[in-house]
């Protein structure tokens, strides 16, 4: 009874439906009507979104492209010297000190045992050493002193210090990848500073506290067989962490002592450095 009394409304209000489909489906131009696709549409823009399927089909029409290739570093921890296990004999770090070491003009040797001998240095003939191994220093230069035979006063001097790690910068290559963090930009640990020392220290004295007023790791040990102390480390920066050839040396008025830090003793206006090398002091004016 319900569907012959409604039966005239349902009817045209079905036959309206058919036509308002008809009309959209053949009048349209919404992408999709007409069979559209992506040729016949222009070229995207950055305002106009990329639909799903259209971002399916352009992938499928092109060719596949080879994914990039990540070429390895030429240089590494695995080329530095002693490579990452180390090892080296020291005529092997000698070698390979010179072969990385900058050119230079030959010079004249400098050592003169007769000059070593009048400044109190006692020089073993057999060996042509002392008996810390310490071969006689450059003429002008000062012998070394034992530290027990010192007598450490209150007269106070002044000198300079400073404390570099710059020729990492030029061998970032070889650095242990976990001290990368550890280089300063320009690979200054202590900038040249004015310190106080006191009378018959040595470079070893004026390091240690000064590296302690600084807040500066600093790490050493003493070694007999050379009777002088041993820098390690400064700064977490240790002995082979850019190489078999890399290590603390120290360096006064432009001079890298053969001998060790605890045996230089101090003068008032002495320039002091201590240098991270990577190329067994060659690279910072020391002689093999």
């Amino acid at each position: 009874m319900q569907w012959k009394k409604h039966k005239e409304k349902l009817l045209m209000g079905g036959l309206a439906l058919v036509l308002l489909v008809a009309v959209y489906w053949y009048g349209g131009s919404a992408p999709g009507m007409h069979g559209w696709t992506v040729e016949d549409t222009p070229a995207q823009t950055q305002d106009q979104p990329v639909l799903q399927e259209d971002r399916e089909e352009t992938t499928e029409s092109r060719p596949a492209e080879e994914p990039e290739k990540v070429q390895p570093p030429e240089e590494g921890v695995e080329s530095r010297p002693g490579g990452t296990q180390g090892g080296m004999t020291a005529q092997e770090k000698e070698e390979a000190a010179q072969e990385l070491a900058p050119e230079t003009e030959p010079t004249e040797e400098s050592g003169d045992e007769t000059w070593s001998s009048l400044q109190g240095m006692v020089i073993d003939p057999g060996t042509g050493k002392d008996p810390y191994l310490t071969t006689p220093v450059p003429e002008g230069r000062p012998v070394p002193v034992e530290p027990e035979e010192v007598t450490i006063s209150d007269t106070a001097y002044t000198c300079t210090l400073t404390v570099r790690c710059d020729t990492i910068l030029d061998n970032m290559s070889w650095l242990d990848p976990a001290k990368t963090d550890l280089v300063p930009a320009d690979g200054v640990i202590f900038p040249e500073t004015t310190v106080t020392f006191y009378e018959g220290e040595s470079v070893f004295n004026l390091l240690q506290r000064e590296m302690k007023k600084a807040g500066i790791h600093l790490e050493f040990e003493n070694t007999p067989i050379y009777h002088s102390a041993y820098i390690e480390g400064i700064g977490n920066l240790y002995e082979f962490d850019c190489g078999e050839l890399s290590g603390w040396t120290y360096r006064v008025n432009g001079w890298c002592p053969n001998y060790g830090c605890s045996r230089y003793q101090l003068q008032p206006g002495d320039t002091v450095e201590w240098l991270y090398t990577c190329k067994l002091g060659l690279d910072v004016g020391a002689d093999l």
